[in-house]
């Protein structure tokens, strides 16, 4: 049953799996486990971004494309959801809605960079997809009128999504309100998305996809047609993005150049895909949960470790909690050198 729900890619080692498993009751459990609106939150941007991750892995880490547009893609989502919502209304219908619509046109905007850049070499075909994110990342910004410009956009997301509705009174300390049932939107619509995904990269075009990866030219050579591959792959993933920007500005309940269009963004998604191992999908929920609370908790961490040693020399300068920017990169680059593939390929190979 587990085999046939994971598509048929079990972790393949014992810890990776029991990892895996308690981050799985974690995000399921969170409103409960953890109660508090931050970790709430946290928990909430872990499950968006593990389809963020994966869906990169899926571009990346399965087809070899290197693209710096995924944010574009990310964002298209997250405006499709807050232009809906705030034309349509604060309907279940309105976010059907936006979701399609953002997840189509990311789809459509893919198909056309894939097939005008795909047939050129790796580096130009990143370069290309960076210049089209900086110029929609500047397009948004300037079109005020209907974006926001810089200060995006705030919109009502429907009742039963909201603190305000309620049904229930409380249960294990918890209120049963709407912000637990958008926390389990969510969760369960991030869930669906990542099991699709690994479904897709454990399906014949998944294994095609890998073919590619390692040779193009013998994939070529014994029939089959490269670039249709790889722009279908463009499109799923972008498609992908576009849905989790979808869940996020949901969440959010706001969008906004800085939330979804940064290429700050664009950076962290790198991160968690080396962090995790590329071309894993398992990857992206080791990588995406680590440097959330990271990114989330670390400064805190640093600020109470300051504290300790105050009154010795050094320490408590170099623990700053104003230095957690540094750490974080620290922290990466031992990931890197102790786990050259990634969390996930150390604990499946031992290496």
């Amino acid at each position: 049953m587990m085999a046939t729900v994971l598509s048929g890619d079990l972790p393949r080692s014992r810890v990776l799996a029991l990892i895996l498993l308690a981050i799985l009751i974690c995000l399921a459990l969170a409103p409960f486990l953890f109660p508090g609106v931050r970790t709430v939150d946290t928990a909430a941007r872990i499950c968006i971004f593990i389809v963020l991750v994966a869906s990169y892995d899926l571009l990346l880490g399965y087809g070899g494309i290197v693209s710096f547009a995924h944010t574009m893609f990310f964002g298209i989502g997250a405006y499709g959801v807050a232009l809906a919502s705030t034309h349509m209304g604060r309907g279940f219908d309105a976010i059907f809605v936006g979701a399609t619509a953002g997840a189509v046109l990311a789809a459509a905007l893919a198909l056309l960079i894939g097939l005008f850049s795909l047939r050129v070499r790796a580096i130009f075909f990143a370069m290309i997809t960076l210049a089209v994110a900086s110029a929609v990342a500047v397009l948004v910004s300037q079109m005020s009128g209907l974006t926001g410009g810089e200060d995006g956009l705030t919109f009502k997301i429907p009742r039963e999504l909201g603190p305000a509705f309620k049904f229930g009174d409380r249960f294990m300390g918890v209120k049963l309100n709407g912000k637990l049932l958008a926390y389990y939107f969510v969760f369960f619509g991030a869930l669906i998305l990542f099991l699709l995904m690994l479904r897709v990269v454990n399906s014949p075009f998944g294994r095609v996809l890998q073919a590619i990866r390692e040779n193009d030219f013998r994939a070529e050579a014994i029939g089959y047609r490269v670039v249709y591959y790889r722009v279908a792959a463009t499109c799923l993933s972008a498609a992908a993005a576009a849905l989790a920007g979808s869940l996020y500005a949901v969440w959010l309940r706001y969008v906004g150049p800085d939330t979804s269009l940064s290429m700050e963004i664009m950076i962290d998604i790198l991160l968690m895909v080396v962090i995790g191992g590329m071309g894993t999908m398992y990857g992206a929920v080791i990588g995406a949960t680590l440097f959330v609370i990271a990114q989330n908790y670390l400064q805190n961490l640093m600020g109470a470790a300051s504290g300790m040693f105050e009154g010795l020399p050094v320490l408590p300068d170099l623990l700053s909690a104003d230095r957690w920017l540094l750490w974080l990169g620290v922290l990466f680059i031992l990931s890197v050198y102790f786990f050259p593939t990634g969390v996930v390929g150390r604990l499946r190979h031992g290496k």
